[in-house]
Parts: C-alpha cells; structure tokens; sequence
C-alpha cells in the first residue's frame, strides 16, 4: 500500500564535519540523443538507465526531450531530498498526472492541507483498529484461498490483484464490489499507469487534453476508477444507513455478507470516519468531493503495490522453497492454521517479516518518483536551481551493490529479527536512509502497517493451504512504469496436506528440480537468483528434425536428471487461435496442403512456442509459430535429396541467404517459391520496430544458421562426416537458436543493452544455451537417426565414431557436458545480472530455450522413428 504521507519531521542535523560549498550544477549523463535527450533510454530500459546513473554522481542531469531533469542516485541525497527538503520540493510532474484521478486528497495535497488531512485520516490506520482490520483480512484471504481448487492454474499477478481490491474494500469500507466491477478496475490500472507515465513526458501540460490514444485510454481508466470507488463509498453506511449486516446489494455489488468488523458502526469504516471529520481549515464537514478523494487513494495506491508485492513473495518462495518451509514452521508455531491473527502474534513472526521485507527491498514497487525545486536547494555538493524537477528511484536504491552487498540475490538473512539491515544488508553506513520502500519525509505511506499486515495475512492463508508449483515457463518477470509490476507468474496448485519434511523440499518447477540451497543456510546462494524454467523456444530444430516420443530407458531422456512432466499450457484458447491461423498461413504461402496438416500437427510445434514464450501475444505470438514452421519444413526438405545433392542445396539455400544481407525493404515476388516467398514476407515481419543494430545481428545469425544446410549437404554427398568440434559448430548453428534469441527482444518489445551484446561473457552463455539444446536433441534423436542411411550429424555418433567409445559411453559423455555446460551457465548468468540488471527478462529466456527443448522433446511426435 505505497500511500506516501507522513508528519513532518525536523530537518536531518548536520554532520560534524564542515560541508563542502556547492560546486555548481550536477554533470550531465551522457548518451543524450539530439532533440530527444535521454527519454528512449528510460523508455526503453527504466531500471537500468537509472541504475548506470550512479557511476556520474549522486544527481545527475538527464534531459527529456527539451527539459531537464536532475536525478538522485544516492541514497542519502534522497533521504535528504524526501525530509529535510520536503516543504522546498513538492511532488513532480509524474505524480502530478494523477490529479485527474485522485484529486486534490491526501496523496496529492501539500504544505498545511497535506497535514490537516493527514490528521483525519490517521485514526482510520490507528493501533486501536488493527485486531478488527486482522479479522476481516483473515476472512477475507481464507475465503480467496479456498475458493481455489487442486491442480488449478492460477495467473498469479491477476489473482493478487482481486485479493488486494477485496482486502481494501471490505477491510477499509466493508463493501462488496462484484467480480465485473473488480475485472474493471484492473484492466483500467495499466492504462492509468501508462497514460501517467507519457503526460509527465509532455514538454507542455495542453498536450495531455488532445485527443491522442493514450489520453483517451487514461480519460476512461479515471472514469472506471471513479465508479468503482463510487460502489465501495456509497456501500452500507450510505444505502441503508447501518452498516451492513443486512445489506442487500447496490448497484455493481454482491452484497455485504455480515463481514463488517465494526459491529455495524459506519463512522468506523472510511468514509464514515471522513464524514465524520470536520475540516480544520473551514470548521466545516468534508464534502463528497473530499471523501473520494481519499477513497479512490487508498484504493489506487492500495491495491497494485500490494498486489504487486505478493506476486514476487511467492515468486520468491519459489525459488527458494528452504526459505518457505522456514516460514511454514514459524507460522504453525506461533499463528495456527485456523487461528485469528493478533497484532501481537504478527509481531512473532521475526523470520517472516525478514522475508517480506526482502521482497519489498528487491522488488520495490515504485521504479521512480519525483519533486520539484519550489526554491533553489542544495542537494551535497550540488546547487539545484529553482524549478529544476528531481527525480529518484527506490528500487535502484535498494539494489546498490555499495548499499546492499549481492543487491539481487535474495537473502532474508541480510535482516535482523527487528528488520533491520544486519550482516549483509545496507553496508556503507546506509542504515534506513538506504530502505526506503514505504518512503521519507512528510508524505511517507500512512498504510505502512497496514500493507505488512495484509502481506503476511495473506501469505498465511495461501501457504497454509496450498503448495503452489510453477507452471514451466511462466515465471514472474519485471515490467516497468512508474512502477515494477510482476507479469507471467502461473502457478498449479496442489494441497499442502502432501507437504515435504523441513529441510527436504520438494523439487517446486515442473521445469525441473529446485536448486538447492548453501549447507548450513535458509536461503539460497547468490550464485543465480532463478530458478530453472521450462520453456523452450520455437527451435528444437536440426537435431530436432528426428522428434518425439520419451522413453522411459535410453537415450532419449535428457541429460540433467529425471524427465519434466509435460509443461502446461498458457491460455489454451490463445494458443490454439494462433495455431488456427498459422494453419491458414501455411497453406496460403503453398507451404501445405490441407492434407498435411495431420501428420504436420504431430510435431505440435505452438505448443512448444507457448512454453518457449509464456509473455508473447497477438503478433509476436503469430510470428514465433509462423517461423518455427517454416523452418521445420526447410529442415524437412534436407532429409530428402536437398541433403544429399549439394548442387540443389545451394539453388535452394543461396535465395534464402540473400534475403537478410538485402535488408526488409524488398517484398515478396508473386514468382518466387513458397519457401522463399514466405520467408521475405517473416524476415520483414522480425524486423519490424526492430533497430539497424538488432537487424545487423540477426541477417548474421539466420545467415550462419542457413549455411549449415550446404555444409551438411555437402559431407552427404561425400560420405564423409565431421570430427567433434565441427560437429558441435555445425549444430549449434543449425539448431536455430541463436536467431530464436534474438527474437527474445522482439516479443519483450525492448532490446537488451549494446554493451551486454558486446560482452563476452553473454557471447559464451548464448552458445552454452544452443549447445546444450541441440545436446539435449541430440540424445532424443539418436534412435531415430541412428537409423539413417546418410551420416548423421549427431554428437553421440561422432563420439562414437571418432573416439570409438561405445553407444552407452557416448550418451554418458553427452549427458555430462549438458550438465557441465547448465552449471556454468548458471554462473554465467548470475555474474550478467550483476552488470546489466534491467536485462534480467533476456537472461531468463535464454534458460526457457534451454528447458523448453526438453519440455517440448518429451511431448512431441517429432522425434519418433519413421518405421514406427
């Protein structure tokens, strides 16, 4: 619940050492780009623009089109920044977006009225309140939770999200809002968020009045909120004057079922209390006017970051299922299953409180804020001229390696039973200046206690009733606005009546075992902060063009323990849309024929898509299935006499290879080749919205990947067979990895940094990740092509026949190097987070392509012997 107020509190004493006079303006961050400045970088990347920032200073200047915007990047500067210099800087231009929505209330008022209605809705949030409000939110998370059912698939961000809206309306105003009236509300918070975003950017306020797409979307999401907010405030207290028990139900509502925790006293739910009030100002009560104001606060900023956080606490726990069973065994010791929570009984749980105040540290909900200079100030060594705009960011904040040693890894050890920073938390001397999830100042969250309160009730309840496993390749990732919202987090719920010992969990991904934690510790190494995932991309490819069915002894089981159960897929109705339409594709590009399609279903290629890419949608979705069959059926043709006579190989491959190198400019021709026509008409679908740089690196890739045809085409036709390092060249091209990881930036809708592309280190984890795919197609495959009559390009043969190893011996190396090559990409993958966090989305997806293959190999018909 990020409600930012506070009281006001004196200014921060001066340090006994003399300061240093101001030295003049802050440096100015390179990379600006001439009339745009620096917006596409923190449009592009948030987190990790402002994260590089640190390095210039601790305010930097950026520019944003034709202004420009100072940015606190150290974490003393912005404690500074949010108390002592609260009165001089008021809120900015991002936060001043939403007066639209929220009003003139608590959230966006300033100076006196700021502290007149924060001293009327302060009893709503008292000491004295909160065993009522831990009843009903106990009620209320207990019915949620067992409203599920075992085996379920749950979205867990859009399940979060209704349990947050009904904790707020029921606890808040003991109201009821129905499930229409609740999906409204959330699909209307995006495009409040964007729309807030994109008019803080405006050089000048008229623009946010012209009828453009985004005003008119964020016009609608405040007409939604308002009446939604309109339901819970016109609730008992104002339909029938008593509070509710017997309620029946207004417009939108499903009525109040006896839930209301004040004893059928109005003037204890919110708006009662507000009309209750008198303004300090006026002597006169709050208008309506005033009360919504307030309402539609709390429910703004009350719901998504809460829902929010609980999205990545279970994320986390996940991940790390020691630091669960730990949380399971204090809640069973000091809050039993059944048992009403108590403000005292909270303050028990030590270790789970370190738990969520980790969440919240490494997922802070606010990516950014800002104020403006009212007066010139002095922020260090810096002079900040008057009307200078100041923006910070909490969640840089939290993740400063000087501040917070190993910022991503998640360790609860690093707080002490009393939440503070211990051991490996805020180094340097940070203490609470360098924690700020709930901000500073006079506008810190007045819900504080309340949103810890609903965390850990809320956890309680889902946890105590149910073990969720991950659903293979849908797990959370980060996408940014003014906030860190958590997307993609699918969960499949078993009862946790089957829960494993403490200290032995349960492999909890049904992409593969859990990592196991450091001896001696709760919480895991900082070698890697995720867990595996299944999702393979759209590319099982040339090893895969032998396909199919697992077997439970041989070759065929993937090297890195027990076989995944089949991955479940995303939306059904989706994929399958997709697959509809990628049938019609087919067959009008003259790829198929409609009497193709049942044994080219057989390879079930979409749903090796919908494991590889859980986030793509609509477009992106269409041009995933729509490449991958096409290559499949390229990669089909060399299993005929393509493969064999190089002569026809090159006048089938060299069209292709020129595609690329000439760009996306030119069409498709009516005279081409299905083949080649389909594949101008894919190339230009890749490339759009896609920068020179990306195209650059991809025309090399699919080129590299194309080529591996004539080369294998021409050891057929020779009879002769490469030694080991070609074979694993060969393969690693013709697996169609590399170019599917480009494709990872496309459907993200961002491209991952230059620089990490220039570094080495994602130069080894990029082959790691199409070696151990292809490795992994190679043992399924083996059977299959072991039956060929032309050489294979198969690792175990080659091993086989250039070592003289026998067919076990073989199989056993294989199985090895994936393993070796899976531990050092693991390694790989977390000193990367490191250097470049804002790319965590493209990290992550190279290990979906990797665990998918091994999903999708498992289901698919592809690799089954032909004579079967």
């Amino acid at each position: 619940m990020t409600l930012t107020t506070e009281p006001r509190r004196p200014a921060v004493p001066s340090r006994s050492a003399p300061r240093p006079a101001p030295s003049g303006p802050p440096p100015l961050a390179p990379g600006a780009v001439p009339g745009l400045g620096h917006a596409p970088a923190l449009l592009r990347d948030p987190l990790g623009f402002l994260n590089s920032l640190a390095r210039h200073g601790g305010v930097v200047r950026i520019r944003l089109g034709p202004r420009t915007v100072c940015v606190v990047t150290d974490a003393h500067l912005v404690h500074t920044l949010l108390v002592a210099l609260a009165h001089d800087c008021p809120r900015g231009a991002v936060q001043d977006t939403l007066r639209t929505a929220f009003g003139d209330g608590l959230l966006m008022s300033e100076g006196q009225t700021h502290r007149d209605r924060r001293r009327i809705v302060q009893p709503a949030f008292g000491q004295d309140r909160m065993a009522d409000y831990l009843a009903v939110m106990h009620r209320v998370a207990e019915e949620r939770a067992a409203s599920w059912r075992p085996g379920q698939v749950l979205d867990v961000a859009k399940e979060m999200n209704h349990l947050a809206l009904d904790l707020v309306t029921r606890t808040l105003f003991d109201a009821r809002l129905s499930e229409e009236a609740a999906l409204a509300f959330h699909r209307a918070l995006p495009d409040l968020v964007k729309g807030q975003i994109v008019q803080s950017l405006y050089p000048h306020p008229a623009l946010a009045r012209l009828p453009l797409p985004v005003n008119r979307r964020f016009d609608a999401a405040v007409r939604v909120l308002n009446q939604v907010v309109d339901r819970a405030v016109n609730g008992p207290a104002r339909l029938n004057g008593s509070g509710g028990a017997g309620r029946t139900g207004g417009a939108g509502d499903s009525g109040n079922t006896g839930g209301c925790p004040f004893g059928g006293r109005p003037d204890r739910t919110l708006p009662g209390l507000l009309r209750a009030a008198t303004d300090p100002a006026t002597g006169r009560p709050l208008t309506e006017a005033d009360v919504r104001s307030e309402a539609i606060t709390m429910f703004g900023a009350g719901t998504e970051t809460v829902s929010t956080t609980l999205t990545w606490l279970i994320d986390e726990l996940l991940r790390h299922p020691r630091v669960e069973a730990r949380v399971l065994a204090e809640l069973d010791e000091h809050l039993p299953a059944g048992t009403v929570p108590t403000p005292e009984a909270l303050a028990r749980l030590t270790y789970t409180r370190s738990v969520t105040q980790e969440v919240v540290r490494l997922h802070a909900p606010n990516a950014f804020l800002m104020r403006t200079a009212r007066v010139p100030v002095e922020l260090g060594p810096y002079r900040i001229p008057a009307g200078t705009e100041l923006l910070y960011s909490l969640t840089a904040v939290h993740r400063d390696p000087l501040l917070h040693p190993e910022p991503l890894r998640f360790h609860p050890g690093r707080w002490r039973s009393d939440g503070a920073a211990a051991g490996g938390g805020a180094a340097g001397g940070g203490g609470r200046q360098a924690f700020l999830p709930f901000g500073a100042g006079k506008h810190k969250c007045i819900g504080e206690a309340f949103a810890r309160a609903e965390l850990t009730v809320a956890a309680a309840a889902i946890l105590r009733r149910w073990r969720p496993t991950a659903v293979a390749g849908a797990r959370a990732r980060e996408v940014v606005w003014t906030t860190v919202q958590a997307q993609g987090l699918r969960i499949r719920l078993a009862p946790r009546a089957d829960r494993p010992p403490q200290g032995a969990p349960a492999p909890r991904s049904e992409a593969g075992p859990a990592r196991r934690d450091a001896p001696g510790t709760h919480d895991t190494p900082g070698t890697d902060r995720t867990a595996p995932r299944a999702a393979p991309p759209a590319v099982a490819a040339r090893g895969a063009r032998t396909a199919t069915v697992p077997r439970p002894a041989g070759p065929a089981t993937p090297a890195t323990g027990p076989s995944p159960r089949a991955a479940v897929r995303r939306s059904p109705g989706e994929l399958r849309t997709a697959a509809t339409r990628h049938d019609d594709w087919m067959i009008g590009h003259g790829l198929l024929t409609p009497a193709d399609l049942p044994r080219y279903h057989a390879n079930t290629l979409p749903e090796l898509i919908g494991h590889a890419y859980p986030r793509a949608r609509g477009a992106e979705l269409d041009l995933l299935v729509d490449v991958l069959g096409w290559f499949t059926l390229l990669d089909d043709r060399f299993d005929g006499p393509p493969g064999r006579r190089p002569a026809e190989a090159r006048s089938l491959i060299e069209p292709l290879l020129a595609v690329p190198a000439g760009g996306r400019d030119r069409a498709a021709a009516p005279d081409d080749p299905p083949l080649l026509r389909s594949w101008r008409e894919l190339w230009q679908r890749q490339c759009a919205t896609m920068s020179p740089a990306w195209r650059e690196r991809s025309a090399v890739e699919w080129r590299a990947c194309l080529a591996t045809f004539l080369a294998e085409s021409q050891h057929r036709a020779a009879r002769t067979a490469p030694d080991l390092p070609e074979t694993m060249r060969l393969r690693r091209h013709a697996s169609c990895l590399y170019p599917f990881m480009n494709i990872l930036e496309r459907v993200q809708g961002a491209e991952a940094p230059a620089r990490m592309h220039a570094d080495p280190e994602l130069h080894t984890l990029r082959a790691h990740t199409a070696d151990v795919a292809t490795l992994i197609n190679d043992l399924c495959s083996l059977e299959r092509e072991e039956r060929q009559p032309a050489p294979a390009f198969n690792t175990v043969i080659t091993l086989q026949r250039v070592h003289g190893c026998t067919r076990p011996a073989g199989i056993r190396a294989v199985r090895a190097r994936i393993a070796r090559l899976r531990d050092e990409s693991t390694a790989l993958r977390h000193r990367l987070r490191l250097r470049y966090p804002a790319a965590n989305w493209y990290l992550d997806g190279t290990r979906e392509l990797v665990d998918g293959v091994r999903v999708w190999a498992g289901t698919s018909h592809r690799y089954r012997p032909r004579d079967r």
